[in-house]
């Protein structure tokens, strides 16, 4: 009956997060609430032992951190270089006006960009430009959503781009050189589909917002080209040093974050209060958007007790059961479901299942369930705005009602990952 009830909560809470604007209450306060009261109901009701569940929530508080320690030192380093006015160096250079034409630089800057930092990272730095190039609202929320689409799918054939690729990179489910070889293209399909079907509807020129002189005038070209490449530099730097330390991705980050105050800090020591004031780490951080930090802890913490409790596990034996093993089938379904429930439990819950055979081709390792599980992993989240870290980072940062990217983009979203998986189907 418990689990019952927490199901309950979670789709109850879920529908308040969809329903954010009408209801007039902010999503983070509907994500902490989920997440509180699904371990509560679990604790409560769940007929496990106290010190068990509490062993269990402080694992999901360690993993979660993680993901928010690594969001709000992205976030920050981002908006370092932004208050600096760093990113107008590439924003110059961007000289498209036309909406197609910009629609498919962001997206191709966007895909490869996520296959080296990652999805989230990635999505955050060109959020940030966008705010450089499109005045209105609502064009801005239609290049956010293709932003998280193609992140997603830059993070799925990558062995460092997603988390979920990590987890199966690390778990010796595949490896860096096939994974890449035999995902890429699928990949690359399910960003394209959607880009060319937007290029039909999409007509006219961008509007760009007017430049803002005051950032110009407290900080000199220099200090902007040197913000920006080393702002840049670090982001990529992460990648490398997990790789040559075996530290989390966090621990990167907050080591970038360390450098970029330290080296600001020396940059304005000389300068007057005011100009510090407005430039320094202190005062930025007042900025960073830190609903979307209190967002990501409910939403991962929920899930955490979901799958605690044991409910993921249970839906991946119902999945085996119900598909009578259909690796295309199960695969599949569990890229829409990753739309819904976050995708690392579900992965994490499939790589306990089925385990690596070499005697069969299809679970040998880099064998056709391992690839198509990153890919439908990856991209599938793109199918709500709230499936992803890129989305909800989006939906953060942009203010994206859930409703109209339900309206307008989920529709694209989901063929775009259908004629992926059936490129992988093929073998493509």
């Amino acid at each position: 009956m418990y689990s019952v009830a927490m199901v309950v909560i979670f789709v109850l809470g879920y529908l308040c997060i969809a329903l954010e604007h009408p209801l007039k209450i902010d999503k983070a306060a509907s994500a902490l609430l989920i997440g509180v009261l699904t371990w509560a109901v679990f604790i409560l009701f769940g007929g496990t032992d106290v010190h068990l569940v509490g062993e269990q929530l402080n694992e999901n508080l360690a993993e979660t951190a993680q993901t928010l320690f690594f969001l709000f030192a992205a976030m920050t380093i981002v908006e370092i270089v932004d208050r600096h006015n760093g990113f107008k160096i590439i924003t110059d250079r961007i000289t498209a006006t036309s909406k197609v034409k910009l629609l498919w630089i962001l997206s191709f800057l966007t895909f490869f960009m996520s296959a080296v930092l990652d999805n989230l990272t990635t999505t955050i730095v060109i959020l940030s430009l966008l705010r450089k190039l499109i005045n209105d609202q609502h064009t801005r929320w239609t290049y956010a959503s293709i932003v998280v689409i193609a992140a997603n799918a830059g993070g799925a054939w990558s062995p460092i781009g997603d988390v979920t690729t990590i987890m199966l990179w690390i778990g010796g489910q595949i490896t860096a050189a096939k994974i890449i070889t035999g995902i890429i293209i699928p990949s690359l399909v399910s960003m394209i589909v959607p880009l060319i079907i937007l290029s039909f509807t999409l007509k006219g020129e961008i509007e760009r917002p007017e430049e803002s002189e005051e950032a110009e005038s407290i900080t000199t070209p220099g200090e902007q080209m040197a913000l920006l490449i080393l702002g840049v530099g670090l982001l990529l730097f992460v990648p490398v040093f997990k790789t040559i330390t075996h530290l989390p991705p966090y621990m990167g980050m907050l080591l970038g974050l360390g450098v970029m105050w330290m080296v600001t800090e020396l940059m304005h020591k000389k300068k007057s209060w005011e100009i510090k004031k407005r430039l320094t780490v202190v005062h930025i951080l007042k900025h960073v958007e830190t609903p979307t930090i209190f967002f990501f802890l409910g939403i991962l913490t929920a899930v955490g007790a979901l799958g605690a409790a044991g409910q993921l596990g249970k839906l991946s034996v119902w999945l085996r059961e119900v598909t009578g093993g259909n690796i295309y089938v199960i695969d599949t379904v569990i890229g829409v479901l990753s739309s819904i429930i976050d995708n690392v439990p579900l992965v994490a819950a499939s790589m306990k299942m089925y385990l690596i055979d070499p005697s069969v081709a299809d679970f040998a390792v880099d064998g056709t369930f391992w690839h198509m599980l990153a890919y439908c992993a990856g991209t599938g989240g793109s199918i709500l705005i709230i499936g992803s870290a890129a989305g909800v980072a989006a939906m953060g940062l942009e203010k994206i009602d859930f409703i109209w990217y339900l309206k307008h983009i989920s529709w694209l979203a989901l063929v775009g990952y259908l004629a992926g998986a059936f490129c992988v189907y093929l073998g493509l």
